[in-house]
């Protein structure tokens, strides 16, 4: 039971330096394309595997990933001279195909928050910011950013706050007994025990201690980004 807390624990936190970041990166890049049409495409682009299912997604994921037939492999081989490597069946990689996995379809979904943030803010600073030289990185650090503060809190608050779950369908269709060790994580603990195993008691006890834990953690974060940043939920 311990093992799958820390790889819940470990797979959050690493979607958390990894994953949260990435949305408002994407969406800082996409504000600075001047072109509508060119812009669109990609934003459209971006937003198509939010709306494929985890079957779905996982199915390609297995595709490209496959060691006999998947495209990354025959790259490696055929440029690198390197032996075939079933990436879903090691430890190594496995966690972070689970997280590339997660941006990749969480990606363009979630740059819309920020995207939308950015357009609230204000042109007329950005106008004055060029007449006095500031440049793109400044104009992002100086006033984008701080005008997007208010909903990466929030999100953050959110995220933190669900440090103690995560998603169901990625890990269990990608996962496989051999990678056990570092990909069984809360809810696919207790899917085995309460489905397979029919141990309700057990898997309703497990979440509803990850209720009261989300809620402590919520709470803590909320409470830490009000003396920090001055905003919070409540």
């Amino acid at each position: 039971f311990w093992q799958v807390i820390r790889n819940t624990i470990y797979l959050n936190f690493l979607n958390l330096i990894w994953g949260f970041p990435a949305p408002i990166i994407f969406a800082l890049l996409l504000n600075e394309i001047t072109r509508i049409k060119l812009k669109k495409t990609v934003q459209t682009i971006s937003y198509l595997p939010y709306f494929i299912s985890w079957v779905v997604a996982a199915s390609i994921i297995t595709s490209v990933l496959s060691p006999t037939t998947g495209i990354l492999n025959k790259m490696l081989v055929s440029s690198f001279n390197i032996e075939p490597i079933y990436f879903l069946a090691k430890k190594e990689y496995f966690r972070s195909i689970i997280v590339m996995a997660d941006i990749w379809k969480g990606i363009g979904m979630g740059a819309v928050y920020y995207i939308s943030a950015i357009t609230q803010i204000d042109q007329e600073l950005y106008e004055a910011s060029k007449i006095d030289g500031a440049g793109k990185w400044r104009q992002t650090w100086h006033i984008t950013l701080p005008g997007i503060s208010g909903i990466v809190t929030v999100l953050l608050i959110l995220r933190i706050g669900s440090m103690i779950t995560i998603g169901f369908e990625n890990i269990f269709l990608l996962y496989n007994p051999v990678v056990y060790s570092v990909a069984d994580v809360i809810s696919t603990y207790t899917y085995r025990l309460g489905i397979e195993g029919a141990q309700f008691s057990l898997t309703s006890a497990i979440g509803l201690t990850q209720s009261i834990i989300n809620f402590i953690l919520v709470f803590s974060a909320n409470k830490t980004a009000r003396r920090l940043a001055g905003w919070s939920l409540w």
